[in-house]
């Protein structure tokens, strides 16, 4: 059977026609013969969001976004896209724009919810979250971080401008100078601990001996301590505290008038009238020394004794002529 020309040419067009829109569909990344629910959803932003791009559940690939419109005149996105009709989920699920990886892109992801309401259905609008990627959290933690730095180096260059103001040239003459001379002196310790570890190198035998000879010297401390305490030195100790406190006594009674001594100490009377004695005995003795006559007379040959006469400024008589 012969085909016509027109046959042909009928054909190849039908054919033509048939995979232009099989591509057209797999360009849309939607396909021919699927059967799917349609859904909307609304973004105050949608993020780069492309048209195509994969809706899933639970991770799994049940959906394409199919397009992407402005709502109204308030700016808000109108986002419609297919989820595989086998999939059911309430009618209060949520489609959820989120980042698709690190580097950048958008995806939706629905969050099913299994809540006894009625299920979702082709044409409804589910309500819409968007969950911030990693670079809006990244700007989220480094907002105040960012604050603090500046605030940081604001404060550090006040600070080094009013060092600037401070280290005039003349105190940065002053600095340098003291840097020298602190050098100096760095130096000179150095010269000292130089000097004093040839000090002790070469006298290393006689500090060796001075300390085996303190080592000595605290052992003999020690046995004597042994001696002493053996000696029974506690035990004079305690003999001479108990003397301590029986004189410490005797010193209280005294104060307080009680005994003899005591009351020699207290009693004025009788230190005046010891007082008279002493000063009575002491005429005495002087008017013996001077006028012996009065009291001794030796008659050798049997002579009558002379009666004693009075001298003048008689120290018994007038003691105030003492």
């Amino acid at each position: 059977m012969k085909i016509s020309r027109e046959i042909k040419t009928g054909i190849i067009v039908i054919g033509g026609v048939l995979l232009f829109i099989l591509g057209f569909s797999y360009l849309k990344s939607a396909p021919l013969f699927e059967s799917s629910k349609t859904f909307y959803a609304v973004y105050a932003n949608v993020g780069g969001l492309q048209t195509g791009t994969q809706v899933s559940i639970n991770g799994l690939g049940v959906g394409k976004v199919k397009n992407i419109a402005f709502k109204d005149q308030s700016g808000k996105l109108l986002v419609t896209f297919s989820v595989d009709s086998q999939f059911e989920f309430s009618e209060n699920s949520t489609a959820e724009l989120y980042d698709t990886g690190i580097i950048g892109g958008k995806g939706i992801q629905i969050k099913p919810v299994f809540d006894g309401a009625p299920m979702a259905k082709s044409g409804d609008t589910l309500s819409s979250q968007s969950r911030p990627g990693l670079t809006e959290l990244v700007q989220q933690k480094l907002s105040p971080l960012q604050s603090k730095v500046e605030a940081a180096v604001a404060n550090a260059d006040s600070l080094l401008m009013n060092v600037n103001d401070v280290l005039d040239d003349n105190t940065r003459k002053d600095l340098r100078e003291s840097i020298h001379g602190l050098n100096i002196v760095v130096a000179s310790f150095g010269q000292s601990a130089h000097a004093l570890n040839s000090l002790l190198a070469d006298n290393k035998t006689q500090l060796d001996s001075s300390i085996a000879n303190i080592h000595t010297m605290t052992a003999n401390f020690s046995r004597i301590s042994d001696s002493i305490a053996a000696a029974g030195l506690s035990k004079t100790m305690r003999n001479l505290e108990s003397t301590v406190t029986n004189l410490d006594q005797l010193l209280s009674k005294i104060e307080s008038g009680e005994g003899s001594l005591g009351k020699l100490v207290h009693n004025d009377q009788l230190y005046d009238n010891l007082a008279a004695a002493s000063r009575e005995l002491d005429l005495l003795l002087q008017d013996f020394r001077l006028n012996p006559k009065r009291y001794v007379n030796v008659s050798v040959f049997g002579k009558k004794q002379k009666e004693y006469a009075l001298p003048e400024n008689d120290p018994a008589q007038n003691p105030e002529n003492e």
